[in-house]
């Protein structure tokens, strides 16, 4: 029997791709299976964004081997696109597919390769990704991602809207719109629409039917999409949650321009969030930070201290600089001491941790929650992507209207309100 197992490092964007290989796979006749010792092939979406995501890789590679000795593992995604050779030297692998020829695996034909071919009608989680963009023609210093998936390409927006239909007919109450880059999220479309034109166009196809039913929420988007457009369609959605998560990397405008970041300002975030407090009193905000940049001083490490400080934060991913093969920082003067990275990072966590808390305690003593369940235990999100859980519901997927009751190992517990 021709059975596979999947397992996917990195990014929501490997996530939604690695459904969408094992839809293809379970169309030509083969069975997904969760155990790797039951599968003749194993197929793993590889991540490069890091040294550990790479290291996890070869140790997942390995384990995968020893499971499953006599199963065909094929190494696909961002790591197979720029350490394809390493990649094929290890135990197990039959094949290294790089990123820039998965489509392959879909076995759609030559003359049909490309990332457009990729599409889902279900997900494997509760929350489907949703991918409306790839790649990235940015290009900052310290990232390998335009290395490993080219150029930017947008989808159009009308197969955008088909998936998304297709998906809240199978019952999804959450959809995540997700790209590499969202910022340039049309750049190669007629009319050159941007993001936000995508998403209005999305809330006008689907908000009559599904407006207080179903929710959208917005993947990581970059300080400089935060303007006067992103406010008025943010504000007049009935669909979107009130959240947002940025890529905003450094709190120093100098360390931004070293990063090739400099197209926006810190104090943009600050910004629009005051800004948008208005039409969302009460909203989630995430960020990803990177600390001990090649030449980040102490000072200027301090100016990312202060904004994660003044925003109103609810959480964030703080990262330590890892130099990525390939690009330009690596080769910059002025390489942080690992340790020095280290210690920075915790104080920076520490700071996003008591923001998290804060803000925890703060839905925590308020009124009721949108709470999609994510698993059997009632656990899941709320419209402002906090961790609770319900009491008493584990049907999954279900989005539930709860009542806070307190705080429970780092989650907000509620109760099912009763229905009118």
């Amino acid at each position: 029997m021709k059975t596979f197992h999947t397992a996917t490092l990195g990014c929501k964007i490997n996530q939604y791709e690695t459904r969408a290989l094992a839809e293809a796979l379970e169309a030509r006749g083969w069975t997904q299976v969760d155990d790797p010792a039951l599968a003749g092939r194993i197929l793993v979406n590889s991540c490069a964004v890091t040294a550990n995501a790479v290291s996890d890789l070869r140790q997942l590679v390995r384990r995968l081997h020893r499971e499953s000795p006599d199963a065909a593992i094929v190494i696909t995604g961002c790591a197979a696109q720029v350490l394809e050779e390493e990649l094929a030297g290890l135990p197990g692998v039959e094949r290294v597919v790089p990123q820039s020829r998965k489509a392959e695996l879909l076995e759609a034909g030559p003359a049909r390769v490309g990332w457009q071919l990729f599409a889902i009608s279900g997900y494997d989680r509760a929350r489907p990704v949703l991918k409306v963009q790839d790649g990235c023609s940015h290009r900052c210093t310290y990232c390998v991602v335009p290395l490993a998936r080219g150029r930017s390409v947008s989808r159009d927006p009308a197969e955008v809207l088909a998936e998304a239909e297709r998906l809240l007919e199978a019952g999804f109450r959450e959809i995540v719109l997700g790209g590499i880059n969202l910022r340039q999220y049309g750049t190669d479309l007629p009319g050159r629409p941007d993001f936000w034109d995508l998403l209005a166009g999305l809330e006008r196809a689907l908000s009559p039917r599904w407006a207080g039913r179903v929710r959208l929420r917005l993947s990581s988007l970059e300080p400089g999409q935060l303007g006067a457009k992103a406010l008025d369609v943010l504000g007049n959605s009935r669909m979107v949650c009130p959240h947002l998560h940025l890529s905003l990397q450094s709190g120093d405008p100098e360390v931004l321009r070293r990063m090739g970041r400099g197209h926006y300002r810190p104090e943009q975030a600050l910004e629009f969030s005051r800004e948008l407090a208005a039409v969302w009193p009460v909203f989630g905000l995430g960020a990803d930070l990177l600390v001990g940049f090649p030449g980040e001083t102490a000072g200027q490490f301090g100016n990312t201290l202060a904004l994660a400080r003044a925003l109103p934060l609810s959480y964030a991913h703080v990262f330590p600089y890892s130099p990525r093969p390939g690009t330009p920082a690596a080769d910059l003067d002025g390489q942080v001491p690992q340790e020095e990275k280290k210690a920075r990072a915790a104080s920076l966590r520490a700071v996003t941790s008591a923001r998290k808390r804060s803000f925890l305690k703060a839905l925590a003593g308020g009124g009721p929650l949108s709470v999609l369940v994510e698993n059997a235990e009632g656990e899941g999100v709320s419209e402002h992507y906090a961790p609770c859980r319900v009491e008493g519901v584990s049907d999954v997927r279900a989005l539930v209207r709860a009542r806070p009751v307190g705080l429970e190992s780092g989650r907000v517990l509620a109760r099912p309100e009763p229905e009118a």
